[in-house]
């Protein structure tokens, strides 16, 4: 059980949104084709948008809700994406209205009897409910050692508790409903160094670092990340497996 709401992405929200990884088209076509119908969509946790938006290429109209104002103040725009400034556990929207519900990198931050409770009632017949997450990328060898090395060994005892669960494939976590087998997806980018940067500097842990110790963590390894990187401006493909958990609601 979870009391309250830990706010550990308002603070750089505009990073969030620049910085994170894309969710490749083909889930949420897969996702859209689960349910009869497509005619609403409620996205838990939205964060800054980026599956919002996805969605809204599959159905009429997309709910996207968030604790954080920060977050939804940052959302990316869209004609069929209506957010609002609330949790998960108590949207506020209406009964058996949602063809597909969906947690993209934040059902390990629920209180999961509340929200299971919500799902089931914003659910109508024949809804689906979809979880999703990605833990730590890959580059090569040279480049996944120092990134392990930051990840596991200097960040390891700043990761909130939450972070065990999607190091796990959420499969730690209680999933009510009549599970099916999804497809296997890979999130895929091309980036600079500089933008791998960002990225790791939107991670709970690297914020939490800086809090306590007032330094920036990442810089134990940056001489080490250039040296396995090469030219900073040469691109390379990062990949981030994603795991998914769905299942029928009612």
């Amino acid at each position: 059980m979870r009391q309250g709401f830990k706010d550990h992405f308002s603070q750089g929200s505009g990073a969030y949104r620049d910085c994170r990884p894309d969710y490749p088209p083909e889930l949420f076509g897969w996702l859209a084709s689960l349910p009869p119908r497509q005619e609403a969509a409620l996205d838990c946790g939205c964060g800054t948008g980026q599956a919002s938006v996805a969605l809204a290429a599959h159905f009429q109209k997309v709910y996207a809700v968030d604790p954080s104002e920060e977050q939804i103040r940052h959302a990316i725009p869209h004609e069929r994406v209506s957010y609002l400034v609330a949790p998960a556990e108590a949207t506020g929207l209406p009964e058996a209205t949602m063809d597909l519900v969906i947690a993209a990198q934040s059902l390990h931050w629920f209180d999961f009897d509340r929200f299971y409770a919500e799902v089931r009632r914003v659910a109508r017949e024949g809804a689906f409910f979809a979880a999703f997450t990605y833990g730590l990328l890959t580059v090569d060898g040279k480049i996944d050692a120092v990134l392990g090395r930051l990840y596991h060994d200097i960040l390891g005892p700043y990761w909130p508790p939450e972070r065990a669960h999607v190091d796990a494939g959420y499969r730690t976590l209680p999933f009510p409903f009549t599970e099916i087998v999804p497809p296997s997806f890979i999130m895929r980018k091309e980036w600079q160094l500089e933008r791998l940067v960002g990225y790791i500097g939107t991670w709970s842990a690297v914020k939490e670092y800086r809090r306590k110790h007032g330094v920036d963590p990442v810089a134990a390894v940056a001489a080490k990340l250039r040296n396995a990187w090469g030219a900073p401006e040469e691109p390379k493909n990062i990949e981030w497996p994603l795991v998914l958990r769905v299942g029928r609601i009612a």
